[in-house]
């Protein structure tokens, strides 16, 4: 079968970029025994602090970011695409970047992607969440064409909290994204109601893969993340899975041909059509 074979690497990062990099080190030569071509890690690979101030403190420009340089090491090392799901990185004005990063099997940087979709809600059970107040959106929607299965592969960027933005996933998909992506450190409690049938929507009305790797369980910050690191085909059927919350990785074969027959059966982006969207205003 053509193709390749993809994995995500479920993390549990702390606060110390040190021992995630660590972690990350042994998840990723996993992956790379198993046979894998891709490798997907979460959002926030490198630390997941939600104290501010610590966070900043730690905060590295891209070129001095030890996760940015790990990761690139690594993708050369087993020669693999590696994805770094996302990390934080200086930005201007005081602010962070959370940043996705793709490195080729030569260690080269193929392409970032900045989350665009901020988490600002307060949830039912008391969790309140601003990551505008620390994280400068992105602005620009991602797609990169990856060296996989011997042709490139068109992937589309997200990070967590994008996943309920269907439009950013249809602008790639009409792009000519065959895989999607959306790595995540998702809360514990949406992600019981909402994590699977998300992502499954995303790879169903697209007709594509849908990859997401996952933070899980609790971390040292004291937040508690979902886990369920994923891989689902585009009929919307798991491929494979990282079962609870626990550090792992799961693995799938990934044929890129199986896109386009899809499509073909059910071709909703074929048949989509403009329509005018004239609404009457509220009542005040």
């Amino acid at each position: 079968m053509a193709g390749f074979k993809a994995a995500v690497v479920q993390m549990r990062s702390g606060i110390s970029p040190e021992a995630n990099v660590s972690a990350l080190r042994e998840l990723v030569a996993e992956a790379a025994a198993g046979g894998a071509h891709y490798v997907q890690t979460p959002e926030m690979t490198g630390m997941l602090c939600r104290d501010r101030a610590q966070l900043m403190a730690e905060l590295k420009p891209e070129a001095e970011d030890p996760v940015v340089a790990a990761a690139s090491a690594l993708a050369a090392d087993h020669g693999i695409v590696l994805h770094i799901g996302s990390t934080a990185v200086g930005a201007p004005g005081g602010m962070a970047a959370n940043r996705a990063f793709l490195f080729g099997p030569d260690g080269g940087r193929i392409a970032t992607y900045d989350k665009i979709h901020m988490f600002d809600v307060d949830l039912d059970n008391g969790e309140s969440w601003r990551e505008s107040r620390t994280y400068e959106p992105g602005t620009a929607a991602g797609v990169a064409d990856l060296p996989l299965g011997g042709e490139n592969v068109r992937f589309g960027l997200a990070v967590c909290y994008d996943m309920r933005f269907a439009e950013l996933f249809r602008a790639q998909a009409l792009a000519g994204a065959q895989v999607l992506t959306a790595p995540a450190a998702f809360t514990r409690q949406t992600g019981e109601a909402h994590w699977h049938v998300l992502l499954r929507a995303r790879a169903i009305e697209n007709g594509a893969f849908m990859i997401a790797a996952a933070q899980g369980g609790v971390h040292e910050d004291g937040r508690e993340t979902y886990g369920h690191s994923i891989i689902i085909d585009p009929w919307g059927r798991i491929l494979a899975e990282v079962n609870g919350n626990e550090p792992g990785v799961a693995f799938a074969d990934i044929d890129p041909s199986s896109v386009a027959a899809t499509r073909g059966k059910i071709p909703n982006l074929k048949n989509r059509r403009d329509f005018q969207a004239d609404f009457p205003a509220l009542p005040a």
